[in-house]
């Protein structure tokens, strides 16, 4: 039986591998076509597709950010530019070991404790797959070393970007502000469009204000890079716009004789262009770097500014308040001719003046008197009791109004950020802020420039610009010009005068002549500023008090904390007769305004007409041999 089996068996077998061979010939063919089908599906179905991820593999797009506007003052001056720096910047992503990285990058170029823990603190803010900036401003030793190390590095690039740069130092700062990293809260107000590839963003000054101009518009770059995110070439590029070159009216000579002839004190002056409002000065004592503010200035360095006693980011020309003292004694002295006062009528000063159905007494700053003084000589020798007398007449309802109309309690409209306004009070003021009723003693206290009564140096250098032009205000610019960055066409801002009601002009030059006599008169506060002047100068000066005095106290400066001196004021324009300059200063503390205000003005005033006569015999020459 076994026998007979065997045959049978050796029959099956073979019909069993063809079975099977054909079984495993189909499963090739499907297998086959289901990989052609997959070829084609890759090869050409999908082809844009998988073309288009495998470009971004090793292509990308990268914003190329514009280039930001120049700064510059009134004749070229350079105030704000872009100088080229080295920095450092980490994938966080393609770093495996971050602490071990930082120990390196330590080790090799330096990093301070102040930068790790900036750049802890970005991390938390940006995905994993964003550059975030490890050092800024690396030197040339630092970049040369790092260069030739970098391939160590995975995920931490050098780069070479523009970085702003204030070469004049803390000697405009307030006026220009500065850029900082763009916040979280900025981050979410700016159009993201706008801001591809920038890093910074106006803070304060013009550089916030005409943040639109000096931006730019960002392009694009498709660049090739490797497989630890490096840039090996550039194939194609869209440039972008840089921002517009921005003249302020600033004149940076002017400024540094106004910083210097400030000194150490705290302080501001103001000086206008008295026709156009142009804003020639603008010093703010004491100042900053804003360079330390471009990369991000840490918190410690940053709370050390703000709790200087000095306080020297205040920008005390804008921000500023003080009460005005005797400088508002000229815009009094228009309300009183206005109100049919005859400027010959004389008001005996014995050193103090009393309200009928009172003792107190308000004193003059002059202990023995001033005798019998008219509107002239209580101008000229800045007579507090002429002024009272005045003042108890006018009512502060008639104060309030002059003072209004010459700009002060308002903003002046000056093209800087979030300007404060004053404060001119008035009855209706006190009852619904302090809900207190107006005493008659505050017509006095305020027609001397005290009390509520409160004032920016630039609201005061605006009402001495419009003394200067017989009543027509003008409003403050620091914006002379832009050059657009496209055409190269240089584009002027016009001034714009605001409308008023002007004093007559008659009544005013009486109020001028006063003024003058303030600067040239054997009787002048300020003579010894106006001494052998080439030009006549009109002025006032004020010294406002920081604290009250009792009735039964003198002022002794001697013994009082300097904090609690009185501050020294003074306005003036010149020349009389058609004005180029108008001026106010606050020198904080100082004194008599004479003494310590005055003569600052009267540096800056030289400078300015010195300057003046040199440019018109430059130009004289070229028109004789040109």
């Amino acid at each position: 039986m076994a026998a007979s089996e065997l045959p049978s068996a050796r029959a099956v077998a073979p019909e069993t591998v063809r079975r099977r061979i054909r079984i495993a010939a189909v499963l090739a063919l499907a297998l086959s076509l289901i990989l052609i089908w997959r070829f084609y599906s890759l090869q050409v179905l999908q082809y844009e597709r998988y073309q288009t991820l495998s470009l971004d593999n090793h292509i990308r797009i990268q914003a190329v950010p514009p280039v930001r506007g120049l700064i510059l003052d009134r004749h070229g001056v350079v105030l704000a530019q872009n100088t080229a720096v080295h920095i450092l910047q980490v994938v966080p992503e393609k770093v495996h070991d971050m602490e071990a990285m930082l120990r390196k990058v330590d080790h090799l170029v330096g990093l301070s404790a102040t930068e790790v823990e900036a750049f802890r603190s970005r991390l938390k803010k940006h995905p994993s797959f964003e550059k975030v900036l490890l050092k800024a401003r690396l030197d040339d030793v630092e970049t040369a070393t790092f260069a030739v190390n970098e391939y160590r590095f995975p995920g931490v690039t050098l780069e070479a970007v523009l970085h702003r740069d204030y070469p004049q130092g803390s000697l405009v700062s307030h006026v220009l502000g500065y850029v900082g990293r763009i916040s979280e809260s900025e981050e979410a107000m700016i159009d993201p469009a706008a801001y591809q590839g920038v890093r910074s963003i106006g803070k304060i000054g013009v550089e916030k204000q005409y943040e639109d101009l000096l931006l730019g518009r960002p392009g694009f770059a498709q660049v090739e890079i490797d497989a630890h995110g490096r840039t090996l070439r550039t194939i194609s590029r869209n440039s972008a716009t840089p921002g517009n070159t921005l003249n302020l009216t600033i004149d940076a000579d002017l400024q540094r004789i106004a910083r210097e002839a400030l000194g150490n004190r705290r302080g501001a002056v103001v000086a206008i262009a008295p026709s156009s409002g142009e804003v020639l000065t603008m010093a703010s004592s004491p100042s900053f770097d804003p360079n330390l503010f471009v990369d991000g200035i840490d918190q410690r360095t940053y709370d050390a500014l703000r709790g200087l006693e000095d306080r020297p980011l205040l920008n005390r020309a804008l921000y500023g308040r003080y009460a005005p003292g005797s400088t508002i004694k000229p815009v009094i002295a228009q309300a009183i001719l206005d109100s049919g006062i005859s400027p010959r009528e004389s008001v005996y000063c014995p050193g103090w003046y009393t309200l009928p159905d009172s003792t107190r007494r308000y004193r003059c700053w002059k202990k023995t008197g001033h005798g019998p003084v008219n509107l002239h000589g209580a101008v000229e020798q800045s007579c507090d009791v002429y002024f009272y007398e005045m003042g108890r007449r006018l009512g502060i309802e008639a104060m309030a109004d002059v003072l209004t109309r010459f700009g002060l309690g308002a903003v002046t409209g000056v093209d800087l950020p979030k300007e404060p306004d004053g404060l001119v009070p008035t009855p209706q003021w006190k009852r619904a802020t302090r809900n207190e009723s107006w005493y008659p003693g505050e017509d006095l206290i305020t027609v001397i420039g005290q009390g509520y009564l409160m004032v920016t140096p630039m609201q005061l250098a605006r009402m001495t610009a419009t003394l200067a032009n017989r009543g027509i205000p003008v409003q403050p610019r620091l914006l002379l010009s832009k050059e657009d960055s496209l055409s190269g066409e240089t584009i002027p801002t016009n001034a714009s005068s605001q409308p008023a009601k002007p004093a007559t002009e008659a009544s005013l030059d009486q109020v001028i002549q006063s003024m003058t006599a303030v600067m040239h008169s054997p009787r002048g506060t300020a003579r010894a500023s106006g001494r052998r002047s080439p030009y006549q100068i009109a002025g006032k000066t004020g010294t406002a008090q920081v604290i009250g005095i009792a009735q039964d106290e003198e002022y002794d400066e001697s013994v009082i904390p300097e904090k609690f001196h009185d501050h020294a004021l003074f306005i003036a324009f010149a020349p009389v007769d058609k004005p180029q300059i108008a001026i106010a200063v606050v020198v904080e503390n100082g004194g008599s305004g004479a003494k310590a205000a005055a003569p600052i003005a009267r540096k800056i005033m030289d400078r300015f007409f010195q300057k003046k006569l040199q440019r018109a015999a430059v130009s004289s020459k070229h028109h004789v041999f040109g």
